[in-house]
């Protein structure tokens, strides 16, 4: 029996569609998918390491701007109430609609924000980060002369 080999332009044509066929059909290996999975690891903790400090600021800067808000609120309910000699709290802004109910009442770390009137000084603030009040990561408006 004689084996004839077609050296034609189409019989190449075809044992190499034939080779690329069977190497499809064959799929990938365990190594493959380990090394394609080791490589989403690395982007994945390179996009983590670049994104988790802004992150941070932007809580910090949330906080501050709530506290901004919730000043500019108390504010306006002493000119509203002058009579009053005390500081309203959260619920009353919210119940008195000088805030809105669908703003963020505690920090962007859970704790609520402390409200204080002195004369006619109105200090806002939250604990930060650490939710321990005193400490240097302390967010307040108008900023205390300590953090500042």
């Amino acid at each position: 029996m004689e084996i004839v080999v077609d050296r034609s332009p189409q019989g190449r044509d075809l044992r190499r569609c034939y080779r690329r066929a069977r190497a499809l059909a064959r799929g990938v290996s365990l190594i493959e998918i380990m090394i394609v999975v080791a490589i989403m690891a690395l982007i994945a903790s390179g996009v983590a390491v670049a994104v988790l400090p802004k992150f941070k600021e932007a809580q910090i800067k949330t906080a501050s701007g709530s506290c901004r808000t919730i000043r500019s609120g108390v504010q306006d309910w002493q000119r509203m109430n002058p009579t009053e000699s005390s500081c309203p709290s959260m619920r009353q802004l919210v119940d008195e609609k000088i805030i809105d109910s669908a703003a963020e009442t505690n920090d962007p770390w859970g704790e609520k924000f402390t409200i204080s009137c002195a004369d006619d000084d109105v200090k806002v603030s939250s604990n930060g980060p650490d939710k321990k009040s005193g400490t240097s990561d302390d967010i307040s408006v108008p900023k205390s002369r300590r953090s500042e």
